[in-house]
């Protein structure tokens, strides 16, 4: 994927730079069973109706995408990939050859149509898109959809263009160097899969006007200087006079974190 720089015929496109996704299949409705609808709550409480978690709110309706994140044993190929709303990576319509179904799963980076893929715990010939456990994997790979044992769901290393790498590794456990830079020590048996996620360019993506937050369904961000004193501690018309607060009042800078540890000598 590349990105495009679009004409500044108006403002909001003027900076405005956008994946190009000619290369993604645009029939997205081929399996209606794995998508369902969900409920955009706006920030809000069910009960109540009040703003709970601010700057959300409107956005387009989106179905969910069923992806699959378990590490049950497949051995299928790649019919296309898609865009998903839901995240920031792309997802892949794959069929599987053992159980005659299909399913979609997180694409990886330079994986594309009719490739293979397969999942197993067993030794086997390594290529991009492959999962299998860490046990498989020599030190010094590049990884991702990360899960913490044998049984878990992928939890780490799902967002676009992530990666981590296996950086040690011995019987029982391996340790994995997460994008944060953050080293995490999981087991042998932890299923993992080669490669980078797909949309490596997400980062380079500039908005370009406000218009098109509003349709992921971010509401606007206002400074609290520019609110008046009843609605926020920094409101009115002076500008400072006392430390950067939340808008209920806690401390944003330079407030202790760490409780000192008592000494009973």
């Amino acid at each position: 994927m590349k990105l495009i720089k679009l004409k500044p015929i108006t403002n909001g496109t003027r900076h405005q730079l956008n994946i190009k996704k000619n290369l993604l299949s645009k029939s997205n409705r081929i399996l209606k069973k794995f998508t369902k609808g969900q409920k955009n709550q706006s920030g809000r409480s069910s009960t109540t109706g009040r703003i709970t978690v601010r700057h959300k709110g409107g956005g387009c309706k989106n179905l969910y995408r069923i992806i699959n994140f378990k590490n049950n044993f497949f051995f299928g190929i790649i019919i296309a990939v898609y865009y998903d709303p839901n995240r920031s990576s792309f997802i892949s319509l794959n069929y599987n050859f053992i159980t005659k179904s299909f399913f979609y799963n997180l694409a990886t980076n330079l994986v594309y149509s009719g490739s293979l893929i397969l999942c197993d715990n067993k030794e086997l010939e390594l290529r991009l898109g492959y999962r299998t456990i860490l046990k498989n994997i020599p030190t010094g790979s590049i990884l991702h959809s990360l899960s913490l044992n044998e049984t878990s769901n992928s939890n780490y290393i799902r967002s676009a263009g992530t990666f981590g790498q296996l950086i040690q590794k011995n019987i029982d456990f391996c340790k994995i160097k997460l994008p944060s830079n953050v080293i995490i020590k999981v087991s042998s048996l932890s299923y993992a899969t080669i490669g980078v996620v797909s949309n490596l360019q997400n980062n380079l993506v500039v908005i370009g006007k406000a218009g098109r937050n509003r349709k992921i369904g971010k509401r606007p961000g206002v400074r609290g200087i520019a609110m008046n004193p009843v609605d926020h501690p920094h409101g009115g018309r002076t500008n400072g006079g006392m430390p950067s607060v939340t808008p209920w009042g806690i401390p944003t800078k330079g407030k202790p974190t760490v409780k000192k540890k008592k000494n009973y000598e």
